[in-house]
């Protein structure tokens, strides 16, 4: 343990490493990130080992020393050997601390590849500028479209060259998809899910036709002729059969890899979904879908949410009863008179307390305009509209005093069909703002005051239940009952799990989005609840952090239930590990699918290049989808082969 300003250099001198600050749930699996896949030497620094993750992280196998600083100054960055380290990620603190941290150590090393969290992207953008060769990225803006997305019930997307990306499951599955990204899904036992399995080549359907017909007509493979059977589209057929003949130049499906989890099976002969468990494919979308909301719906929400807004219950009951005596005397002027414009005319004048009363004389002189009836609603529209004016100045003084006080907008009795947001940190701002870009009706409850997403949200007019009361009561004032979904994406696993947990006592029919960092706790949660989802924004983000550090780019990344599969662009330089390579060469089983390419001499990009065999030159661009060793493998061909 050491005091603030101090620290533990490496145990011996080490070389060409990589440093990771910060000892959080990113840093955490960042770290597994690269001692596991990129295989590279890792030197952690930490504010404290005895808190967060710090103490799991150093007891990872792989990584080289923690050293312990208070905050990251010079002197701890000499300590981590920073002039001779090849990468260093900043992914706890501050925008501001990392903004000084990496200057700092640009300045001590300026070949270093440095890698920063930021909230704020634009700034971040700017300070790319200034660094020789750093990348600024934010962790909750990569992990957010998935909460988003399965709060809707649906995928979430990465947009490639105006197209959407997502993944399709079972009957959703169709022809024209891009390729299969995974099969033997079991929402019972994730482990078996194997993420990009074996796929067939362009002729597996035509030689399994071949083994299949005889001269008399289809046979079974044991011998045993049979009729014809009405098939499927063969593409959707194709996506139900993922594992099938090996492709020339390809390798056996690994059982071993990281990302697909289960117990190594022998080889055999493809097995229909039905028997082998649900399959997902990747598709495409040229148009990222909105969710439709009918002008009609929304146009009472925004009745009743101003209404809500602008008025208390008590104010409220004082207006309604006051128009509707106003009302009722309308009626009587206008049965008595008979004349519309002349009862609308005195209505303002009564309404105004300008109208004149009869005079006593003409009363007497029976010249007077009404009689009894008349006076009473004249009388009773006087005093409603007396009533109106104090309440009036009332509601200008409420929301004048209320934007004074910067008290956010509570949600509105019309509040229907909307997405709970438990947690306004960086994630749950994130997720709010995205599912109200979408057109989602959205309701975020937050316990502290001053957490950084209550003002971003305020902006936006999305309504927020404040406060540090029991959940029963924050959900009831979030109007649980009429909504769709919630997702609980605060920092703390067990306040995730309670509230979605009340949540879904409260309305069995809600469902349930969970933040969740630990896989067993996740698999459980599966297991037991219905209509619900996990994800963990740690280990969406970490592998776009690991890749940001060896210099390439990850444009998404898509979730197959706790699996992260990555959508990348690599870019093939001049003196490249990549250069002269096919799509033989850069695919595999369980790792790497190439699903569009843009050749040097052509500006389109192609989608399911159809011809294997074409080898990359200088300024080629390859997207890929990639599980995390699928990557880390490219990664080393391209920089270490380079």
């Amino acid at each position: 343990m050491t005091s603030e300003g101090w620290g533990t250099p490496p145990v011996e001198p080490i070389s060409q490493h990589y440093i990771v600050c910060g000892g959080n749930a990113l840093a955490h699996r960042l770290v597994l990130e690269l001692v596991e896949h990129y295989e590279v030497p890792v030197v952690v620094l930490v504010a404290d080992r005895t808190r967060d993750h710090a103490p799991r992280i150093e007891q990872l196998t792989g990584v080289a020393a923690v050293v312990e600083y208070a905050s990251i100054t010079d002197e701890a960055l000499r300590a981590v050997s920073i002039g001779t380290a090849r990468g260093l990620a900043l992914v706890e603190g501050s925008d501001q601390e990392n903004i000084h941290a990496a200057l700092s150590a640009q300045n001590h090393n300026p070949d270093i590849r440095i890698v920063f969290r930021m909230f704020n992207q634009r700034l971040g953008e700017n300070i790319e500028r200034l660094l020789k060769n750093g990348a600024a990225l934010s962790g909750s803006a990569t992990a957010a479209p998935a909460f988003a997305a399965a709060a809707l019930g649906r995928p979430n997307s990465v947009e490639i060259d105006g197209r959407y990306l997502h993944i399709a499951f079972d009957d959703a599955i169709t022809a024209d998809r891009v390729c299969v990204v995974a099969d033997q899904i079991d929402r019972q036992d994730l482990s078996k899910i194997r993420l990009l399995p074996e796929q067939q080549g362009d002729s597996a359907e035509f030689v399994r036709l071949a083994a299949e017909f005889g001269d008399d007509g289809p046979v079974r493979p044991g011998g045993a002729r049979r009729e014809p059977e009405p098939t499927a589209d063969p593409g959707a057929a194709a996506a139900r059969e993922p594992a099938a003949a090996h492709e020339p130049g390809t390798e056996p499906a690994s059982v071993g890899d990281p990302d697909s989890v289960g117990d190594p099976e022998p080889a055999r002969d493809p097995e229909p979904a039905a028997e082998t468990g649900g399959t997902a494919a990747l598709q495409v979308l040229r148009i990222e879908p909105r969710e439709p909301t009918g002008w009609r719906r929304r146009l009472r929400w925004r009745l009743l949410d101003t209404m809500r807004f602008f008025t208390s219950a008590r104010m409220r009951l004082v207006l309604l009863t006051a128009f509707a005596a106003v009302l009722m005397s309308f009626g009587v002027l206008w049965y008595l008179n008979r004349n519309f414009g002349w009862t609308v005319y005195i209505s303002l004048l009564d309404l105004a307390g300008a109208a004149q009363p009869d005079q006593l004389a003409d009363i007497a002189a029976g010249t007077g305009t009404g009689g009894l009836w008349q006076r009473v609603a004249q009388v009773v529209i006087t005093i409603c509209g007396i009533t109106f004016a104090p309440v009036a100045t009332a509601i200008a003084v409420e929301v004048l005093a209320s934007g004074r006080r910067g008290q956010p907008r509570t949600p509105g009795a019309g509040t229907r069909d909307h997405v709970i947001v438990v947690g306004l940190g960086n994630v749950g701002t994130r997720v709010a703002t995205q599912l109200h870009d979408l057109g989602v009706p959205v309701v975020c409850m937050e316990r502290d005051p001053q957490a950084r997403g209550v003002a971003a949200v305020r902006a936006l007019g999305i309504p927020v239940v404040m406060g540090d009361g029991p959940f029963e009561e924050q959900l009831r004032r979030a109007r649980l009952k009429h909504s769709r979904a919630l997702v609980a994406v605060s920092g703390d696993d067990a306040t995730n799990l309670e509230a979605a947990l009340e949540a879904r006592h409260g309305n069995p029919e809600v469902r349930v989005v969970v933040r969740l960092f630990d896989d067993d706790f996740a698999g459980h949660f599966y297991r037991t609840l219905d209509n619900a989802a996990s994800r963990s924004v740690s280990y969406l983000a970490a592998p776009a952090f690991a890749a940001a550090l060896m210099g390439r780019e990850v444009r998404g990344t898509l979730s197959v239930f706790r699996h992260a599969l990555l959508i990348a662009e690599l870019t093939v330089e001049d003196g490249s590990g990549l250069i002269g390579l096919n799509r033989h060469d850069l695919e595999d089983p369980g790792g790497v699918r190439v699903i569009a390419a843009r050749f040097a001499r052509t500006a389109q990009l192609q989608w399911n290049v159809p011809d294997r065999t074409r080898r990359l030159t200088p300024g080629d661009r390859i997207v890929v989808a990639a599980t995390r060793s699928g990557l880390a493998r490219l990664n080393t061909v391209a920089v270490d082969e380079g």
